[in-house]
């Protein structure tokens, strides 16, 4: 209603785009003014209104478009960033695992190192005490034999002679070459933390130096006696022999399988958890020669192109130049073992992978160029859920095993 005529809005007037009533059109405040009628105004407004709101529609689904991409490509990027961290605690962990390694190898090594010191000291002194003892004596003798009267004393002079002139005294040696060399040796590897860090950190982010080896089993070269899974992670021991084509790389006589990977170069490991049933179960891990012989009966050690750590029941040992025993009790025995291989340095190390403690570290060798594979022994007994490969065997039937 118009306030000022209290009548109704009729019309709209286009000049001063308001509503009025038929008494002020005819007022002189709009009587030169355009007017329409209030309906057809109200039309035309709601078609601007209506262009607007498809604009603005359009707009706000613009906006809600980038709002939606937005949240996506945030909880993308928070995915990234916990995987990150992630990587990062699983790297750190592994570092951790890896100095306590390295420490406990090292002490070891040196204690081994302080006992044979002490040992070859304690010879030592007693190899000159025992000469100086003789020496002591003949001294006393030859000051007494000079008091004596001169016939007395000329009795048997060629004898007193003798034993005056006996051979000079040879300094036995105190330290052998050898064991000079292992403890220089011992000293070189024992490089500074941040040396020991970087290298290490390094072969993380370059993956080069060392490497978790993904292993898989070459079944071309499993005894017929052994089972491999259909994914070549696990082998087991049959009761009866399969019938598989004698092929050059058959392992003929001795129950073992080599993995399908070689290495010729870099830092490698893998890890296999065992379990043994019964006291003649037998099994072997470690690395091998690609030349290691195929047919009739080998021996588990460096001359015969294996390094292997082996279990028969609760009894670990390992077969260097000479034999090294590991008696252990079931209830102590490692579980889970880690194999660890450095081609350029030619070492072989075995770790028990649950507490990180050494188990044996094999003398330095020389692989030539050779290409290098994981080695695997199953025979009486079974050894059950690992990291790399998985063993299973079938009960406690015997198999001769060479």
């Amino acid at each position: 209603m118009c306030e000022k005529h209290n009548e109704d809005f009729k019309v709209f007037c286009q000049e001063d785009q308001t509503p009025i009533c038929v008494v002020c059109h005819l007022s002189r405040d709009h009587r030169e003014h355009t007017v329409v009628p209030i309906e057809e105004a109200a039309e035309d407004y709601k078609d601007q209104i209506r262009s607007h709101l498809e604009i603005l529609k359009e707009e706000r689904d613009e906006i809600l478009s980038y709002k939606s991409s937005g949240e996506n490509k945030s909880q993308e990027l928070l995915k990234q960033l916990e995987t990150e961290k992630q990587k990062i605690v699983a790297e750190f962990q592994q570092l951790r695992q890896f100095l306590e390694g390295q420490e406990r190898l090292r002490l070891a090594q040196l204690e081994e190192l302080n006992k044979e010191i002490e040992k070859t000291g304690a010879e030592y002194v007693a190899k000159l005490s025992e000469e100086l003892s003789s020496f002591s004596s003949l001294i006393s003798e030859m000051e007494q034999k000079c008091q004596q009267p001169a016939s007395e004393f000329l009795q048997d002079i060629k004898g007193t002679l003798s034993r005056c002139e006996r051979e000079k005294f040879q300094n036995p040696v105190a330290f052998s070459s050898d064991l000079k060399w292992r403890i220089w040796e011992s000293s070189q590897r024992n490089a500074p933390l941040e040396t020991i860090v970087k290298e290490f950190t390094d072969s993380l982010s370059s993956r080069q130096r060392l490497d978790k080896a993904n292993v898989t089993l070459d079944p071309d070269t499993a005894h017929p006696d052994l089972i491999l899974s259909a994914d070549r992670r696990s082998v087991s021991w049959g009761v009866t022999g399969q019938d598989l084509p004698d092929n050059p790389e058959r392992f003929d006589t001795t129950c073992c399988v080599l993995g399908c990977e070689g290495f010729t170069s870099g830092r490698h490991y893998w890890e296999v958890e065992v379990e043994v049933e019964g006291r003649r179960g037998l099994w072997a891990v470690g690395v091998a020669r690609e030349s290691v012989s195929r047919k009739g009966g080998i021996s588990l050690n460096p001359e015969q192109g294996v390094w292997a750590v082996q279990c028969r029941g609760d009894q670990y040992w390992a077969l260097t130049s000479l034999e090294q025993s590991f008696p252990l009790s079931p209830s102590r025995g490692p579980r889970r073992i880690r194999v660890y291989l450095d081609y350029e340095q030619g070492q072989v190390a075995f770790f028990d992978a649950g507490t990180g403690d050494p188990m044996v570290t094999f003398p330095p060798a020389s692989f030539a160029g050779e290409r290098i594979r994981p080695f695997f022994r199953v025979g009486h007994g079974k050894c059950s859920n690992l990291h790399s490969l998985l063993f299973r065997g079938r009960g406690s039937a015997g198999v001769r095993l060479l």
